[in-house]
């Protein structure tokens, strides 16, 4: 059984989609946490500057803004 194998397209198929309905879910988390996710580099910045760029609430929101870019670059892979 090869990659030219109908099973296999299925089976690949099934598991693009396992994978879009994972980033899906775990993108609501982001937006659901306790602590807010940037939407953007700018925003970022902006509380950085803002809180004078130290804390834990801001290394949590940049931890979370790099999860959500590396969540947003295999979407992009996938399409």
């Amino acid at each position: 059984m090869g990659f030219d194998s109908p099973f296999f397209y299925k089976s690949y198929n099934i598991y693009i989609m396992d994978i879009h309905s994972y980033i899906k879910e775990e993108m609501r988390k982001l937006d659901k946490g306790i602590v807010a996710t940037p939407q953007d580099r700018e925003y970022l910045e902006s509380f950085a500057q803002a809180t004078g760029g130290s804390g834990l609430l801001l290394m949590q929101m940049s931890m979370q803004y790099g999860y959500k870019i590396a969540l947003e670059n295999v979407q992009d892979e996938l399409k």
